[in-house]
C-alpha cells in the first residue's frame, strides 16, 4: 500500500482510542523531561565540588528526578501497552465481523487458512505500529528535540559534530528500511500459507491419514513454515541493523565530542562540567534516537499487517445488497419462481443456468432430478442468495429475492446441505444454531420427527453430548438426521433439502420421507436428489439437463412422457414403482 493510504488506515484503528494515546504520550513526555533535568543536576554537582560547596540537595533532587522518571514512564508504558491490546480487539471485532458476512464467492476464492492468518497473526502486529510507533515517533521527535536544545545551550560545536555522525549514518540506517518491510510482508503471507494447509489437511484428516499421506502433508508443511523462517530472519536481520545504529552512533559521537570537547576543554572554550553535561546529554539521546528508530522499524513491519488486513476489509460483504425495507413477515408456504435464470460462478466461467425456469406454487414437493452438473445444487444457492442471478428474475411470494433483506429471506429458508454440516459443540447447541429461542418441547419434537431420540438417549451426555470437529463422533446418516432437525426447527416456510437423506439406511429414509411428506402439506419443499427413490411421491418433479429445465411433471407422467427421466428411473429400479 502506498504511504498515505497506509497512514489512513492506521489512523482508523488509532482514532478510536485518542485519549489514552495522548495520555501515554504525555506520561512518556513527562518520564523523558526528568531525564532532560538529570544532565543538568550533574552539572550542578560537577560545579559544586570543585567550589567546594555542599552537595546534599543537589543529590537528593538527582535522586528524585530518577525515581519520579522511572515511576511515570512505567505507568504511561502500562497505558499504552493496554491501549495497543484494545487496538487489537477492536480490530479483531471488526474482521471477523466483516469476514462472517463475506459473500460466499469471495469465500471461495481465497483459503480460510489466509482468512484466519488476517485475524490472528496480522492483527497481532497491529499491536506496535498503532501506538507505540505512533508514540514512540511524537515522544521520541519530541525529546530528540529538546536534547538537542539543551545540547546547543551547552556548545554549539560540539553539537555539530554529533549531529553529523547522527546524520551519516541515519542515511544508512533509512536504505534498510523497505528491506524491512518487504521481508516481514513476505514472512505474514508463508504464516497464511502455514494455516491454508494445515486447515487443508486438519478438514479432510482421515483422507489424508487412509492415503498415507502424513509425510508429504509434513513436507508441505515444513516447506511453508521454512519460508516463513527465511523471511522471518532475513528481516530480523534488517531490524537488528537499524537497532545497533543507534549505539554505533552514540559511540561514535562518544569518541569525538571526547577528543573535540578535550581540546575545547584544554584551550578554555569550555568547562569541564560543561563536557560532562555534556556527554551525559549524548548518552541520553539513545533513548530518543532508539524510539525514532524502533517507531520506523515497528512502522515498517506494521506497514505489511495493515496492507493485508485493508485487503481483508475490502472484500464485498453481504450487506451491499441487503435490500429496501420489508413488509411484516408473511406465515404459510412461500411460492418459489424462476423466469429465465441465468448464471455463472465468474465471467471467466461458462454459465451453469442457460433461461431455467419453473414455477413453484405453495406448499407440497418438488423434485430437482437431473444427471450431476445439470444445476440442481445451484438452484438452492440462487434462492438463498449466496449468489446473484446473471440474468432472469427469481421470486418467492410474487416478490424478487434482490428486494428482500437478507435476514428475513433466510429466516423465511430451512437448508439442509448436501455435505450436511454439524458444527463442533454439542448436539443440543448443533439443533438450535438456527433457532435459538426454541424450547425443550420443540425440541423434543423435532428429534421424534428426524428419528433422533432413540440416539440422544444412548447418548452419555444426551443433548449436551459433544460431537467432535464437524461432527466426528457421529455417523454420515446421524450428521444427515441432525441437519434435517436444525432446519425442521425453524418452522421454515420454504425447505430446501439437498441430497438430505443420501447416507441414510433404508429404514431411516423411509421414516424421514414420511416426515418430509408431513412438512410439505404445511410448507414449500424442494428436494435435490440423485436417488429417485426419495422423491417418487412428489408433487411435481423437475428435469433439468446442461443448466436447463427440460421437463416438469409428476413421476408417472414423467416415466412415460421424457427419455432422460425415464433411463434415470430405470437404472434405479422405479419405472414400475
Amino acid at each position: 500500500m502506498p504511504a498515505r493510504e497506509t497512514w489512513r488506515a492506521l489512523y482508523r484503528h488509532f482514532r478510536p482510542h485518542r485519549a489514552t494515546v495522548a495520555l501515554g504520550a504525555l506520561l512518556t513526555l513527562a518520564g523523558a523531561a526528568t531525564g532532560l533535568a538529570q544532565p543538568l543536576a550533574a552539572k550542578a554537582l560537577v560545579d559544586r565540588l570543585g567550589g567546594d560547596e555542599p552537595i546534599a540537595g543537589v543529590l537528593v533532587l538527582l535522586t528524585a528526578l530518577v525515581v519520579v522518571g522511572t515511576v511515570v514512564e512505567s505507568f504511561g508504558a502500562y497505558v499504552l501497552e493496554r491501549t495497543a491490546e484494545s487496538v487489537v480487539l477492536a480490530a479483531r471485532r471488526t474482521l471477523i465481523g466483516r469476514l462472517l458476512r463475506l459473500r460466499l464467492p469471495e469465500v471461495e476464492r481465497l483459503p480460510p487458512g489466509d482468512l484466519m492468518s488476517r485475524v490472528t497473526s496480522d492483527t497481532t502486529l497491529l499491536r506496535a505500529v498503532t501506538t507505540q510507533s505512533v508514540v514512540s515517533a511524537a515522544t521520541g521527535g519530541l525529546t530528540f528535540l529538546a536534547t538537542i536544545a539543551m545540547m546547543a545551550y551547552m556548545d554549539a560545536v560540539l553539537l555539530g559534530v554529533t549531529l553529523g555522525v547522527i546524520v551519516l549514518i541515519g542515511s544508512a540506517v533509512a536504505m534498510v528500511m523497505p528491506q524491512i518491510s518487504r521481508a516481514t510482508a513476505r514472512a505474514q503471507e508463508s504464516v497464511a500459507e502455514i494455516s491454508t494447509v494445515l486447515e487443508r489437511a486438519f478438514g479432510a484428516f482421515r483422507t489424508v491419514k487412509a492415503s498415507g499421506a502424513e509425510e508429504r502433508e509434513t513436507a508441505v508443511v515444513d516447506a511453508a513454515a521454512e519460508e516463513a523462517w527465511r523471511h522471518g530472519v532475513r528481516s530480523a536481520k534488517w531490524q537488528s541493523v537499524a537497532g545497533t545504529s543507534v549505539g554505533l552512533a552514540v559511540q561514535v559521537s562518544f569518541l569525538a565530542v571526547l577528543g573535540i570537547g578535550g581540546a575545547r576543554v584544554a584551550s578554555g572554550a569550555i568547562s569541564v562540567s560543561t563536557l560532562v553535561a555534556f556527554l551525559l546529554f549524548l548518552f541520553y539521546l539513545i533513548d530518543p534516537v532508539s524510539k525514532l528508530v524502533q517507531a520506523a522499524t515497528q512502522y515498517q513491519v506494521g506497514s505489511a499487517a495493515i496492507a493485508r488486513i485493508e485487503e481483508a476489509e475490502r472484500l464485498e460483504t453481504e450487506e451491499h445488497a441487503a435490500g429496501a425495507a420489508a413488509p411484516a413477515p408473511r406465515t404459510g408456504p412461500a411460492s418459489v419462481v424462476f423466469d429465465e435464470v441465468t448464471f455463472r460462478y465468474r465471467d471467466d466461467l461458462p454459465y451453469v443456468h442457460h433461461g431455467v425456469s419453473f414455477e413453484v406454487p405453495g406448499a407440497g414437493m418438488t423434485a430437482f432430478v437431473g444427471p450431476s452438473g445439470a444445476g440442481k445444487t445451484t438452484v438452492f444457492g440462487l434462492v438463498e442468495r449466496f449468489y446473484e442471478a446473471t440474468g432472469g428474475r427469481i421470486l418467492i411470494d410474487g416478490r424478487d429475492v434482490r428486494d428482500w433483506p437478507l435476514a428475513e429471506l433466510r429466516a423465511t429458508i430451512g437448508y439442509v446441505e448436501q455435505d450436511s454440516p454439524v458444527l463442533a459443540g454439542t448436539v443440543r447447541e448443533n439443533l438450535v444454531f438456527g433457532a435459538p429461542d426454541a424450547t425443550d418441547a420443540e425440541i423434543a419434537d423435532v428429534l421424534v420427527r428426524a428419528k433422533l431420540d432413540a440416539l440422544v438417549e444412548r447418548l452419555p451426555d444426551g443433548l449436551d453430548t459433544v460431537v467432535g470437529h464437524r461432527g466426528s463422533k457421529l455417523s454420515g446418516g446421524e450428521r444427515q438426521r441432525v441437519a434435517i432437525a436444525r432446519a425442521l426447527l425453524r418452522r421454515p416456510r420454504l425447505l430446501l433439502l439437498d441430497e438430505a437423506t443420501s447416507q441414510l439406511d433404508a429404514v431411516n429414509e423411509l421414516a424421514l420421507r414420511d416426515v418430509v411428506a408431513e412438512a410439505a402439506r404445511e410448507t414449500t419443499v424442494l428436494v435435490v436428489a440423485h436417488r429417485l427413490s426419495t422423491v417418487t411421491l412428489a408433487d411435481r418433479i423437475v428435469v433439468m439437463e446442461a443448466g436447463k429445465v427440460r421437463a416438469v411433471g409428476t413421476h408417472a407422467e414423467l416415466v412415460a412422457g421424457d427419455p432422460l427421466y425415464g433411463e434415470l428411473a430405470a437404472t434405479q429400479f422405479l419405472a414400475t414403482a
